[in-house]
């Protein structure tokens, strides 16, 4: 078996922390949602481990419970001692996964104070559906596939090879119109993603 599809195998653990984080804050369902601007059932969809988010919704309910979507990454992988926060071995990243398919792996450690760098896979003709913002910037570099982004008003097709930059309190969304997947790798600074 590939990583590729040992990754897509995982399994599907986002819900029990989501539940977990919640409840050790003492916020009931509801809180959350009017707080995350989401519904009590979607909610409580992802909780039960019956949905994957988006990748908006995800960071709106981190960004109510008071965390990163990074403390939502989890992993079986043990990291070797000698490693420990400077190198993430390829059989060792923290993954995390979206409705549609899409997948996020943590490229650098967890414990990074000031940038983090995340793998992105996009299925053919997922998106992220509404736009969304916060502090820092970003950038990106195609490695293979075709990829959309819209920063603000702007529109962006990007092809394999191609970069960017921006800041990240411009609302932005992206996703991928082509019949392959689309790999981004990403750096965040913050790490408030």
């Amino acid at each position: 078996m590939s990583n590729d599809s040992k990754t897509q195998a995982e399994p599907h653990f986002l819900g029990t922390r989501i539940r977990g984080l919640r409840k050790r804050r003492g916020m009931t369902l509801a809180e959350l949602a009017r707080q995350s601007e989401l519904t009590a059932g979607y909610i409580s969809q992802l909780e039960r481990n019956l949905a994957y988010p988006s990748i908006p919704a995800l960071f709106n309910i981190a960004r109510s419970l008071g965390v990163t979507i990074q403390w939502f990454f989890a992993s079986e992988a043990v990291t070797d001692p000698e490693d420990d926060g400077i190198v993430v071995r390829k059989h060792s990243r923290l993954n995390v996964h979206y409705e549609d398919g899409i997948v996020d792996q943590l490229l650098t450690p967890q414990a990074n104070r000031q940038l983090e760098m995340l793998h992105s896979r996009f299925p053919p003709g997922t998106y992220s559906q509404q736009s969304y913002s916060h502090d820092g910037e970003e950038a990106g570099y195609l490695l293979s596939g075709s990829f959309e982004l819209w920063v603000g008003e702007r529109y962006f097709q990007l092809n394999e090879g191609d970069s960017f930059s921006f800041s990240s309190q411009e609302p932005h969304r992206y996703g991928n119109p082509g019949d392959v997947d689309a790999v981004v790798i990403w750096v965040i600074t913050p790490p408030t993603f």
